[in-house]
């Protein structure tokens, strides 16, 4: 009888056993099917995203293919002109307004205004992302800017407000005016909602941060960190300090430099550790500090953004500058329009210039990457008008070769 009860138990045992594989074998078959028909969903919908904001980011690197096949390096642009505000100015935008929002200092949909001091991309964004949010938007900008970049702004609904060009000490210069008309307004509503929000994107660490956390992996991710060289510009300075700071650690030997223009005294403050510019040399001193015809880059002061670049003693994360003159950044951009189809602007011009000289320096089989930041389109009355590049003394023709580009670090 014993052994009967036992067979008995082992029989139930075995049939426990064989019903709780069957049982997991189910559910992990509903959990593969639930799997299958959420993929199938989302490839249905992958078509669809919510809203202009969700366009920000995930621009396309594409070869140079003649500045790569020229000096046999890959030389890679990050095409954020593709951004739906036209720049990569678009990803800023985005992510101050959103930290701003987390932290109760906008509430969309208050007659909040968004508030900024730019040269005109920062602006453009600003003004589509404050649109798409629920916010009102007021960009000041210096009046010697290209005046289409009014023109936008003014079509994104944005309140324009030109000023004359000053230095940043002066009271009337278009980031203090900024500043001020942010802390002003609202004052008159008693709910305390409709608020005024000064990006302060030159000074504001949060710009940097947004390169970080979005530019610099992308371009990780897309060039599988197969990366020799980093190159960009400065204006606020947030794009280079923030892909330099995420990449360095995780690309062993890349090298990182910046691309000024002239006028500017960001490349001797890299190079010699003094910020200085030949434009500052007695009796050359000129209306402004940085006296150039790019827009958006180069300036005779350090940012905060900027500043995260240098060590408490004074050594600099970047491996050197290359200066770029007017003339080369006008040249550039038509060889790039007559032998790549690529319609830049000023500041992705001298990107270029400094890019073919670090592919240069570097030799064949390296791979170089910088970043087209905005494209042409709002350049059209000054960058890109002949008319008025002939009349500075700059050729205005696509050059025949690129021996002429001999810039030096």
């Amino acid at each position: 009888m014993p052994d009967t009860a036992a067979a008995h138990v082992s029989v139930y045992v075995l049939a426990a056993a064989s019903l709780a594989a069957c049982c997991q074998l189910y559910r992990w078959r509903r959990q593969q099917q639930q799997q299958e028909r959420q993929e199938q969903s989302s490839t249905r919908s992958a078509g669809v995203v919510r809203g202009v904001t969700a366009l920000i980011g995930n621009t396309p690197l594409i070869r140079i293919n003649s500045l790569s096949d020229a000096t046999g390096c890959e030389v890679l642009g990050k095409a954020e002109f593709l951004n739906p505000g036209g720049s990569s100015k678009d990803r800023i935008a985005l992510y101050l307004v959103e930290r701003a929002e987390e932290r109760g200092e906008l509430h969309p949909h208050t007659q909040s205004c968004i508030f900024e001091g730019t040269s005109g991309s920062t602006g453009i964004s600003l003004a589509m992302v404050a649109r798409a949010k629920g916010y009102r938007c007021h960009i000041v900008m210096p009046s010697d800017q290209a005046v289409e970049k009014s023109q936008l702004l003014e079509r994104h609904g944005a309140t324009v407000e030109r000023v004359a060009p000053c230095s940043i000490v002066d009271a009337g210069n278009f980031v203090n005016v900024a500043r001020r008309r942010a802390q002003t307004y609202g004052d008159d509503d008693p709910t305390g909602r409709r608020r005024g929000y000064f990006v302060n994107q030159f000074e504001n660490p949060l710009n940097a941060e947004a390169h970080y956390r979005t530019t610099a992996p992308e371009i990780l991710r897309q060039t599988g960190g197969r990366i020799d060289a980093f190159v960009h510009g400065s204006g606020t300075g947030g794009t280079i300090a923030g892909v330099a700071r995420f990449l360095r650690p995780r690309v062993p030997r890349l090298r990182c430099f910046l691309a000024d223009p002239q006028g500017s005294g960001l490349a001797n403050k890299v190079n010699h550790g003094v910020m200085y510019s030949d434009t500052e040399r007695e009796g050359s001193r000129r209306r402004q500090q940085v006296d150039t015809l790019v827009e958006g880059v180069g300036l005779n002061r350090m940012t905060r953004n900027f500043a995260r670049l240098f060590a408490s003693d004074g050594s600099c994360a970047l491996d050197g500058a290359v200066s770029v003159s007017d003339a080369d950044a006008v040249r550039m951009s038509r060889w790039l329009m007559a032998n790549d189809g690529l319609f830049v602007g000023s500041s992705a011009a001298i990107n270029c210039v400094a890019a073919l000289s670090i592919a240069r320096k570097l030799g064949p089989g390296h791979t170089v990457v910088t970043i087209l930041a905005d494209s042409g389109q709002r350049h059209l009355t000054k960058f890109w008008n002949d008319h008025a590049m002939a009349g500075l003394g700059h050729p205005t023709d696509a050059p025949e070769s690129l021996d002429g580009f001999d810039q030096l670090i």
